[in-house]
C-alpha cells in the first residue's frame, strides 16, 4: 500500500449538537443541503449559495427518518425511509404521507414496526430505493433482526437482505455491476455481484474491513459514498475520520474530523459534506466532544457519482391516519 494522503478539517461549517445527523443529500436542482437527525426526529435544510447562515430545522417530525431520495418528475417532495417503512415529504413544510409499510402481518404483531426504524438507503440506476431498517436503540436492544428492502418504481415490495445489525452505506460501483453495504458492527463493507435489470444480489464477500487498531477498537464504517473515479468515501464512527478507499479495498486517503461520531459523506461538487452524531451524548446531555453533532466540509478535489431519483413520479398516492398507513 502506497503512501495516504492527509486532510484535515478543523472546524465545523455548520455547528450543532445533532443526536444523530445523517443522510446529507445535495439536491442540485435547488442547490441545497438536506440533512436529518435521526433521534431528535428533525428535517434540516442549507442553501448552499448563501451558506451556514441560511441553516435551518424545517420540521421537529413526529416519526424519524433515517435516509431520503430525489423523485423523478416530483420537485415538491422527495421520499424517505422512515419509522414504520416508505413515506413521501414535503421539502418545504416537512409534511409527509406514508406510501408503503414493510412489515409482514406477523412481524407486525411480533412489534417490529415499535422496536424498529429505518437507518440508511439510496437509488439504485432503475430507480429502485434501497433502505436498510434496524432496532431503534431508543427503543430496543440492537439485535441481528434488522433487513434491507426494496422499493420498485411500480411500489412492489422485497427484501434482498435480512438478519442484519446496522445498515449503512448502500452504494453501486461506476460500473453498475457491484452493489456495497456494511452492516456496521461486522466492521466490514460487503460487496454483491449485482443485476441492474433485475436488482439481483449474489456472491456477497468482504470488500474492506477496519484495521485493527489505527482508528479505535470501536471503530466501525458507517454512510458511504462513491467517487467519479470509483473509490469509495466512508465515514468511520468511533474512529474521528473518513476514509477513501480504493475498488481494490485499499486506504488512499484519510480526512481527519475534529469529532469522533463521523456518521455519513456526500459530494456537493468537489466538495464532501459529512455529517455526525454525539452531540447530545455526554454527561448532562451535552455532546460526546466539542463539535459532536456538527456538519463538515472540506474540497477532496473530485466530484461524486451522480446520485438516481426514485421514478415513482407523480403518481404516488398514500396518506397517514394516526401514524398508520393507508392508501396502499
Amino acid at each position: 500500500m502506497g503512501a495516504v494522503k492527509k486532510y484535515e478539517i478543523t472546524e465545523p461549517w455548520i455547528r450543532y449538537n445533532c443526536s444523530l445527523g445523517e443522510g446529507p443529500f445535495w439536491e442540485d436542482r435547488t442547490n441545497t443541503l438536506r440533512f436529518i437527525d435521526i433521534e431528535r426526529q428533525e428535517l434540516h435544510t442549507v442553501d448552499l449559495a448563501v451558506g451556514p447562515s441560511s441553516h435551518k430545522v424545517v420540521k421537529k417530525m413526529d416519526i424519524s427518518m433515517g435516509c431520503t431520495a430525489d423523485i423523478e418528475g416530483n420537485e415538491k417532495e422527495f421520499i424517505f425511509g422512515g419509522k414504520y417503512g416508505y413515506g413521501i415529504c414535503n421539502r418545504e413544510t416537512g409534511e409527509y404521507r406514508w406510501i408503503k409499510r414493510v412489515w409482514n402481518d406477523e412481524e407486525v404483531k411480533d412489534g417490529k414496526p415499535e422496536r424498529m426504524r429505518a437507518n440508511d438507503g439510496a437509488v439504485d440506476s432503475q430507480g429502485r430505493f434501497w433502505v436498510g431498517f434496524m432496532n431503534d436503540p431508543l427503543v430496543a436492544e440492537v439485535v441481528d433482526e434488522g433487513a434491507v428492502f426494496r422499493l420498485d418504481p411500480d411500489l412492489s415490495l422485497h427484501r434482498p437482505l435480512s438478519n442484519i445489525t446496522i445498515p449503512n452505506g448502500t452504494t453501486w460501483n461506476k460500473q453498475d455491476n457491484i452493489m456495497y453495504f456494511a452492516d456496521s458492527p461486522s466492521r466490514s463493507i460487503s460487496q454483491f455481484d449485482f443485476d441492474p435489470v433485475t436488482g439481483t444480489l449474489s456472491n456477497r464477500r468482504t470488500f474492506f474491513t477496519m484495521p485493527e487498531k489505527t482508528y479505535g477498537e470501536g471503530s466501525v464504517p458507517d454512510g458511504h459514498c462513491i467517487d467519479e473515479e470509483g473509490y469509495m468515501w466512508t465515514a468511520v464512527h468511533g474512529g474521528g475520520v473518513v476514509l477513501r478507499i480504493s475498488p481494490q479495498g485499499e486506504i488512499v486517503a484519510e480526512v481527519k474530523v475534529p469529532t469522533q461520531q463521523s456518521t455519513c459523506p456526500c459530494f456537493v461538487g468537489e466538495d464532501l459534506i459529512i455529517t455526525s452524531a454525539g452531540g447530545t451524548g455526554g454527561p448532562d446531555g451535552k455532546g460526546v466532544d466539542e463539535f459532536a453533532g456538527s456538519v463538515f466540509r472540506i474540497n477532496v478535489g473530485v466530484r461524486g457519482l451522480k446520485r438516481f431519483r426514485f421514478k415513482g413520479g407523480e403518481a404516488i398516492e398514500g396518506g397517514k391516519v394516526n401514524g398508520e398507513v393507508v392508501g396502499e
